[in-house]
């Protein structure tokens, strides 16, 4: 059973992507630490990559990189969905602007430069409304 919208019109014209304030970064760990508030834990065999707001891994005392900023792309997106990502990362590629994509339950969410978080936004504002029907 498919959960979620699959039709990548639907998706990119129905999408409503909505930029966070907090500023996240990056960190790789040994193992995620006690008590950090993460948005994101996942387990790769060199550590464990860790997604958290930079003042939460400053109190911690860990390194990150990549100060970005959080888009989400309200949608109730499928996992299954084909296209949808690759349309969102093509659009901010052509602009010259990685992205870090995660892909949770019910949603996508961005990661952007932190610099160019309202600039990717607008982007991807700009994207919805040309494939809205």
């Amino acid at each position: 059973m498919t959960i979620g919208e699959t039709n990548l019109a639907k998706l990119l014209g129905g999408m409503t992507p909505v930029l966070h304030d907090a500023v996240y970064g990056f960190a790789s760990v040994t193992s995620a630490p006690q008590g950090l508030n993460s948005l994101m834990c996942f387990r790769e065999k060199e550590g464990v990559t860790i997604i958290a707001e930079t003042h939460e891994l400053e109190a911690a005392g860990i390194e990150y990189g990549f100060r970005c900023r959080m888009i989400t792309l309200n949608i109730h997106s499928s996992l299954e969905a084909v296209g949808f990502l690759a349309a969102i990362t093509a659009q901010l590629a052509t602009a010259g602007m990685g992205v870090n994509p995660v892909s949770a339950f019910y949603h996508d969410h961005l990661f952007v430069p932190e610099e160019r978080a309202a600039e990717a936004a607008t982007l991807l504002q700009a994207l919805a409304r040309e494939h809205a029907t």
